[in-house]
């Protein structure tokens, strides 16, 4: 495919994306080149192109967006692991399994992370490095716009996987997102008792076909209060998952949370954020405060087999589709909170 053009939606700054003729991407020995069959949406490539990112988009023009499947049409010579025709989907950053972080299996923390763009394309070049490690094989049965949802997924399973929820336990999740909905349906699996904490009354009638078996509108007053009174007999919730990042947010899940209990914090927030904290109920009620940031292999992996086994239920994440020339209407729509997710179809 030497010196053939794709249509691609290119990123030239914050607000000016181009859907435009671009080359197909050449591929060395290692690397294989993948047809898109569905990308997804996402909030970060929302963000990114409204503001930018320092660490997946480091020149311009550039291809964008992350979330994608595909089947492989070209491999390098030493590529042995998978062939022309196979259905593919995969993570969009892999380890580089040298740095301080990942010899101590901090996978999530690497310090070089390996980083892949181009969902709103035509064709991706996959790197040897990431086709090792962070890419798999899809079955006829897993439609390429629900396996697509991997990378997503692996992130909170990746939370889900580090907080102590146990069958029966009262837990909150706030932000009824893509990502919120995600942990209601990984945690549901858990058999915990979720809560859906959002301000959309829209979102929250959602969240009842993710696991929610009660809802708690964010904006009523008083709403941290009536969010304990649900749980545990008014002392709070076992677990709360924070999946806004709003500061305030942060605060309130630690307020609706049991003594003894767990708040993960997931919404992430730009760099000198700060939250307030009642320093006595912190620390006399044994607040266990955690943080968890994307995603490892081992998690990659583990959302790949509940997609593919039927665990989660990905055709419930897809509320429609775009053209790929309509890739920044699709992300418009999720601005708006129009439905979870769009599937951006090259073809």
């Amino acid at each position: 495919m030497m010196n053939q053009k794709m249509k691609a939606q290119m990123f030239y700054a914050p607000g000016d994306v181009r859907f435009e003729e671009t080359d197909i991407p050449t591929i060395g020995p290692e690397d294989m080149l993948i047809k898109v069959k569905a990308a997804l949406t996402c909030g970060t490539d929302l963000k990114t192109y409204r503001r930018g990112h320092p660490t997946i988009i480091t020149s311009v023009p550039s291809t964008f967006g992350h979330e994608f499947a595909g089947e492989v049409v070209a491999v390098g010579e030493k590529v042995t692991q998978f062939e022309v025709g196979d259905r593919v989907v995969g993570a969009n950053t892999t380890p580089c399994f040298e740095c301080y972080h990942c010899k101590k299996n901090e996978y999530s923390l690497c310090e070089n992370l390996n980083y892949l763009n181009g969902a709103y394309s035509e064709y991706v070049a996959v790197p040897g490095h990431m086709l090792k490690y962070n890419f798999y094989k899809i079955p006829e049965s897993l439609p390429y716009e629900q396996a697509a949802l991997l990378e997503p997924l692996a992130c909170a399973v990746h939370g889900a996987d580090r907080i102590p929820v146990k069958t029966g336990d009262d837990v909150v999740v706030i932000g009824a997102g893509p990502i919120g909905l995600m942990f209601m349906d990984l945690l549901a699996l858990k058999g915990a008792r979720v809560i859906a904490v959002d301000l959309s009354d829209y979102r929250l009638s959602l969240s009842r076909q993710f696991g929610a078996a009660g809802t708690v509108n964010a904006g009523d007053k008083g709403h941290v209060q009536r969010v304990k009174e649900k749980c545990n007999g008014g002392r709070g919730a076992d677990v709360v998952v924070e999946a806004t990042g709003f500061p305030e947010v942060w605060e309130n899940a630690i307020n609706m949370v049991r003594p003894g209990g767990t708040v993960l914090t997931f919404g992430g927030m730009k760099k000198g954020t700060s939250i307030a904290i009642d320093c006595q109920k912190f620390h006399y009620e044994e607040i266990n405060l955690k943080a968890v940031y994307h995603h490892t292999p081992y998690h990659v992996q583990w959302a790949l087999n509940l997609l593919t086994n039927g665990s989660i239920d990905g055709a419930k994440y897809i509320s429609g589709v775009y053209p790929l020339e309509n890739a920044i209407d699709a992300l418009e729509s999720i601005a708006r909170q129009e439905g979870i997710k769009y599937a951006v179809l090259p073809e």
